[in-house]
């Protein structure tokens, strides 16, 4: 008996029918129910009867671990997927002894958790990482995108990432700035973990693999898009924020409505607005990142000692208020970070809207000191952006400047 295969389970006069999934500890069996719930029952004393081995074929014994590499094939004349893993709530279950959510599944137990993804296309399984997102760090984005890099270059028709929520905005910015893909390249995760009947990974997980199937070569972000489960939205990377902490569309596009949307019960993939089309672009990697980057939020009454600590750092993103403004006793200190050698760019604590530093005096003197604007690129992105620009620029204050991957709006009209 092994996960993957439908049991049923007798215990205590109680009666569990569904598939068997990894469990975190060899004195309990974990069964998803057809219902959605995942369920913990005690080995002992429990009479567990086969009911279908090997619902799903996976091959491969070295699931789980990092790099690692497998595939699933259903029907030959389908498109060929890759799921990479990263961890997080949607590549997550449960310790029954504790109660606790940790990152244990790999690509393969996804596809076992998430059985209406059989049928869809073929599926190569990849783990990058097995962590929860607050870990992630400017290193592995650089394996990601080389994992995703060489996905495509082994036939992949589009790459579906497994990744945490909680920052799953800067690693969708990282890899649209460090690839140019000619397949779609879909961010996925899910806000209420496997066991919950109100878990959204099912349905995240198979739109995500519907848009990757979908003409847009970009990178994009596939999460709910109402409370209902009804429509999956499309956001692009670059322009993605994840502004509420528990609700399961709590993804938006900033500035604008949503670059498109999966319909659940029809599967359609739409778009509202131009987009890179398949194939447009040749593949190409330039993953290089200068890490040394800060971002720094500006608040009433910040102590100029704070820039102390950026000192010597080779890039500095401020989230000013408003237009992009910061008390005028820190400029000094700014002016003198940009002297030696670090690049400021400013951005708005605003949700929408862009910097504009011509406007008032303090803007002004801000632009003589040698701050560069960012539009109305989000802090986030911009962190990421000139990480990349650094590395990759002959130009930074025109490169932070110039929407490179979408993530500077034209004009700045909220849902236009």
């Amino acid at each position: 008996m092994n996960p993957g295969d439908r049991v049923r389970v007798d215990r205590a006069d109680r009666t569990y029918e569904g598939v068997l999934l990894p469990s975190s500890t060899d004195d309990h069996l974990v069964v998803k129910l057809e219902g959605g719930y995942n369920v913990g029952v005690d080995r002992d004393g429990a009479d567990v009867e086969l009911l279908e081995e090997d619902v799903y074929e996976i091959d491969g014994d070295t699931a789980g671990e990092e790099g690692s590499v497998s595939e699933i094939e259903f029907d030959d004349d389908l498109p060929t997927i890759s799921l990479i893993s990263t961890g997080g709530t949607i590549a997550s279950t449960v310790d029954y002894r504790t109660g606790a959510v940790t990152a244990q599944f790999d690509a393969e137990d996804v596809l076992r958790a998430v059985p209406d993804l059989a049928g869809r296309a073929n599926y190569r399984g990849r783990v990058v990482a097995n962590i929860l997102s607050e870990n992630m760090e400017p290193p592995l984005w650089q394996d990601l995108a080389r994992a995703v890099s060489e996905e495509i270059e082994a036939g992949a028709d589009g790459v579906v990432v497994m990744h945490g929520t909680d920052t799953m905005q800067y690693s969708a910015s990282a890899l649209a700035f460090m690839l140019e893909t000619p397949v779609p390249i879909v961010f996925t995760g899910s806000q209420r973990s496997a066991d919950r009947p109100s878990s959204d990974n099912v349905m995240n997980a198979v739109s995500a693999v519907e848009a990757a199937k979908s003409d847009c070569a970009e990178v994009l972000v596939c999460m709910h898009g109402s409370e209902s489960d009804d429509v999956c939205a499309l956001h692009r990377g670059t322009r993605v924020r994840k502004n509420h902490t528990s609700r399961r569309d709590a993804f938006e596009t900033v500035g604008a409505e949503p670059l498109g949307e999966v319909e659940y019960e029809t599967e359609a993939v739409t778009f509202r607005r131009e987009y890179q089309q398949r194939g447009e672009t040749d593949l190409e990697l330039r993953d290089a990142l200068e890490s040394d980057v800060e971002l720094l939020k500006f608040t009433p009454g910040m102590d100029p000692a704070f820039l102390d600590v950026v000192e010597g750092s080779a890039g500095l993103v401020i989230e000013g208020t408003g237009l992009g403004h910061v008390h005028t006793d820190l400029i000094p200190r700014i002016e003198e970070l940009i002297e030696d050698g670090t690049t400021v760019v400013m951005t708005s604590q605003c949700i929408e809207g862009r910097v504009c530093d011509r406007v008032y005096d303090t803007g002004r003197d801000l632009l003589e000191a040698g701050v560069v604007e960012a539009g109305d690129t989000l802090p986030g992105t911009a962190k990421v952006k000139l990480m990349w620009a650094l590395e990759h620029s002959d130009n930074v204050e025109e490169a932070m400047g110039t929407s490179l991957a979408g993530e500077i709006q034209e004009r700045s009209v909220p849902w236009e």
